[in-house]
């Protein structure tokens, strides 16, 4: 019982201790400089090597293109993915991961 009073007492020292600092004085950050003005058309540009002829369609997320479903005139279509968000494609063959949920019955009604 005796070490359960200590124990009890010290976290109340220690929290009035630390409830008396007093915080540095701080002081507000100053206001950032604004951007450059921006011209017409001086958006930053995407190229992504395609053959001619292919068809290609994008998926946009927030304005940002996510994926390009290219279709050749003469072939099996494929996904260019960025995965990141940091401008790395991958390409993938197909939209399936592999990943597959398990669907056992857990309880039939006989």
């Amino acid at each position: 019982m005796r070490r359960l009073l200590l124990v009890v007492v010290l976290i109340l020292f220690s929290t009035l201790a630390h409830a008396q600092r007093r915080p540095p004085t701080l002081e507000p950050l100053p206001e950032p400089p604004p951007p450059p003005p921006m011209q017409e058309g001086d958006e930053p540009a995407v190229r992504i090597p395609v053959e001619t002829g292919d068809k290609i369609e994008e998926v946009r997320e927030g304005g940002r293109v996510v994926m390009l479903k290219v279709t050749p005139p003469h072939g099996k279509p494929y996904y260019l993915v960025d995965t990141t968000g940091n401008g790395n494609w991958m390409r993938r063959d197909s939209l399936d991961d592999g990943v597959r949920v398990p669907m056992w019955p857990i309880h039939t009604w006989d």
